[in-house]
């Protein structure tokens, strides 16, 4: 109970310190709200701006709205969009699914190229280590919005395999899951590639290598699992990257999903909408973060002890 009574208020704590930072980026941040919601041909009188004002309760000191705002989260009300009118939580709701099933897939495929590349490299001659390590190198180097384009460009325009923009099909996820996932396949590459390194160092290594296990198995085996443990804490961190990386990745294939609500509100300045988008992250960090530490008890048997 003293555990989870941390965990509850580590995660509470997670929470409360982003819906604050979110905040108060969104107040340093340049402009009138009211005029960016009427647009810049507006001919409204300041009476009516003033009326809008009122309605949204930008009228109100920061510090006030932060406290009601507080007040609202704590029941599990979010409020509605200042542009479109309608709940923050019905928003996230219609868009959560494409980017959902977009982090599912680049995550995947960052795990998969990483075990593949790990395992083929770990411990091999010096020049396979090197060309290994250049791949990575460049993958996580490379911004994503130039990666996806590059990627269109070789296999939407010049070898049409793969749709070109706007497609919610299996096809369609596939150019937009390796351009989130390539740069996150580097890092756990690396890392995976060091722990798989160390382990086959370790007496246990040395004797099922002994024992005739060829080097594919001992690596699978024995080296893998305990190389697995530094993974799934990176793969825990990375996920809240994730979010980051699909605004950009949804806006260069013409997806729809949260990065692409995320992207309209900021520039609309939809101050709901934004928070809202921030809680939810800060909510699946914290949920990852719990999932991965009770994976430590499955993966390493020192912990269950």
């Amino acid at each position: 109970m003293r555990t989870l009574a941390k965990r509850v208020g580590a995660g509470l704590a997670v929470l409360y310190g982003a819906a604050t930072l979110a905040f108060v980026s969104l107040q340093l941040i340049p402009g009138d709200t009211v005029s960016t919601l009427l647009g810049p041909a507006t001919t409204a009188s300041a009476e009516v701006r003033a009326q809008i004002s009122a309605e949204l309760g930008l009228d109100q000191p920061p510090l006030t709205r932060y406290l009601a705002y507080l007040g609202r989260v704590v029941t599990g009300d979010l409020g509605s969009s200042y542009q479109l009118q309608r709940p923050v939580w019905q928003l996230i709701g219609d868009q959560l699914g494409p980017t959902v099933q977009l982090a599912a897939a680049a995550m995947a495929a960052a795990v998969l190229i990483a075990l593949v590349s790990a395992v083929a490299t770990a411990g091999r001659r010096r020049q396979v280590r090197a060309a290994a390590t250049a791949w990575e190198l460049v993958a996580v180097s490379l911004p994503s919005y130039w990666l996806g384009i590059l990627l269109l460009t070789a296999f939407s325009f010049q070898l049409p395999i793969f749709p070109v923009i706007g497609a919610q099909d299996l096809p369609a996820l596939v150019l937009p899951a390796l351009t989130l996932g390539l740069p996150i396949a580097g890092v756990l590459a690396q890392v995976l590639r060091e722990g798989l390194e160390a382990a086959l160092a370790q007496p246990f290594a040395v004797t099922a290598r002994a024992r005739g296990l060829s080097q594919t198995a001992v690596r699978l085996r024995h080296a893998l699992r305990h190389a697995a443990s530094s993974l799934a804490t990176l793969t825990g961190w990375l996920v809240g990257t994730l979010l980051g990386g699909a605004v950009l990745v949804e806006t260069v294939f013409g997806r729809s999903g949260i990065g692409a609500l995320t992207l309209q509100a900021v520039d609309n300045k939809d101050m709901p909408v934004v928070m809202g988008v921030v809680l939810l992250s800060a909510l699946v960090f914290v949920v990852i973060s719990n999932l991965v530490d009770l994976l430590y008890r499955v993966i390493d048997p020192r912990v269950r002890a």
